[in-house]
């Protein structure tokens, strides 16, 4: 089955004061990209959440996004080595009074004070919070992706119907085409021997012989349904059963000189590129 790579999902947690909200978006990418935005998650908690989408996304740019609310918690520490350098440097100087130092004179000197904000919320409280946010993201690109299939299938099936009719409309065709090109050939030359007529006449109907195209067009038809209809489809394999689909129905069109068998496969050829679009966004 088809999975989009354009996805939205959100998960949030609410305790008092604190909050935390995970938002995930996924857009078309040739590979996997990976952007985290926060500035409050711990290394540990990013190597989690990459190698989390590492294992349950193929491509696609992923941007994960966390947006944490809590209550302030800051803790200080005196660094009472430089702060007794700093008295010192200060007795040496007949002009300054280290006796009546006061915080306000000391909390802008470089490595006297040291500040940390401490977070009260626990990684498993965040791992939470991502892994429902993902489960959300898979189900939206599964939906999309379902869309895109069934886009696929309808085309399929169209494709299928007009080769289907080329192929019943051939023997008529080449009846038709037979009798033209030996009226030709006998117009042009009128002491034609009837081999050389023969062997002339099976040349031009070989050049417009389309019963490999007709026949490559139904084997990557299949394997498309195929890729299609497997449990986790790949979107770059199923781009590249298209462009050689593509290259059948361009040459089958080209062949085929019945206006209305070319018209149907124009038409294949119409349907094939459309769906080269939509699969620009199966993951």
């Amino acid at each position: 089955m088809i999975n989009s790579m354009t996805g939205f999902a959100s998960s949030e947690y609410s305790d008092g004061l604190l909050k935390v909200n995970c938002e995930i978006k996924t857009i078309n990418h040739r590979f996997l990209d990976i952007s985290i935005k926060s500035n409050e998650l711990a290394s540990d908690m990013d190597v989690y959440i990459r190698n989390t989408i590492s294992k349950r996304i193929k491509r696609g740019s992923v941007d994960v996004r966390f947006k944490i609310t809590q209550p302030k918690n800051t803790s200080y520490e005196f660094n009472i080595t430089s702060l007794r350098n700093l008295t010192k440097a200060i007795e040496s100087n007949d002009s300054l009074d280290s006796k009546n130092l006061t915080f306000r004179d000391v909390k802008d000197v470089p490595g006297i004070i040291s500040s940390q904000n401490n977070s009260s919320i626990s990684n498993k409280i965040l791992k939470n919070i991502f892994k429902e946010a993902v489960n959300k993201l898979l189900l939206s690109k599964n939906e999309e992706g379902q869309k895109i299939q069934n886009i696929f299938t309808h085309k399929i099936n169209r494709i299928r119907k007009n080769n289907d009719q080329i192929l019943n409309g051939a023997k008529s065709s080449i009846k038709k085409r037979n009798a033209k090109f030996r009226a030709k050939i006998k117009e042009y030359i009128a002491d034609i021997d009837k081999d050389r007529l023969e062997q002339e006449v099976s040349l031009l109907l070989l050049k417009h012989d389309v019963a490999e195209e007709q026949e490559r067009i139904s084997f990557h038809l299949s394997s498309l349904e195929k890729e299609l209809n497997i449990k986790n489809s790949s979107g770059k394999k199923i781009d590249f059963i298209l462009q050689e689909l593509f290259r059948e129905t361009s040459t089958l069109s080209v062949k085929i000189d019945d206006p209305k068998q070319k018209s149907k496969a124009l038409d294949m050829k119409l349907l094939v590129e459309e769906m080269r679009e939509q699969a620009q966004n199966a993951e």
